[in-house]
């Protein structure tokens, strides 16, 4: 029961704090109340007994993905005014389309694990193990693991030469 009181307390700040990201008229502001929405994530995640899960989501996106959102609003030019620009090539009903098939989607998605059999309480205990993940990831997803790796060197160095030549 306690478990149930965690999941949907935790659910409700993150989409209180979700909200607050979006509305928010001051940019510094959005990105502290992003801050707090991914630490309740990751108490999400540690209520479920996924602790990797929970220091990873902490490590990389409170530590790093915010902190890059943060130097970015520092480094743009909020002083100037706003434009009023509206796109004469946008596409309103594609967009809606669009967003009605993901909704459709994730109403399938639903639909399928409220009919399908429950899983068995108990049976994978270990799944967010360090261990688990480790072992899984340097023997069966060795190659994909490296060529994340090399992907993501290039897109460094890339950005690096791109950044070199307008300084």
């Amino acid at each position: 029961m306690a478990e149930v009181v965690t999941f949907y307390a935790l659910s409700v700040i993150i989409l209180a704090f979700g909200l607050l990201v979006v509305t928010a008229r001051n940019t510094i502001y959005s990105i502290l109340f992003l801050i707090v929405d991914f630490l309740a994530v990751a108490l999400l995640y540690a209520a479920m007994n996924s602790l990797l899960l929970a220091m990873i989501q902490v490590l990389v996106y409170v530590g790093g993905i915010v902190v890059l959102y943060l130097f970015v609003v520092i480094l743009v030019n909020l002083k100037r005014p706003s434009e009023q620009h509206v796109d004469p090539g946008r596409k309103s009903v594609i967009g809606g389309v669009m967003a009605a098939a993901v909704l459709a989607e994730l109403t399938v998605i639903g639909v399928y694990n409220a009919i399908r059999p429950s899983v068995v309480p108990g049976a994978a205990t270990d799944v967010g193990s360090v261990e688990k993940v480790g072992m899984a990831l340097f023997t069966n997803y060795l190659i994909p693991f490296e060529v994340a790796s090399m992907l993501l060197l290039v897109a460094m160095v890339g950005a690096i030469i791109l950044a070199k030549r307008e300084l």
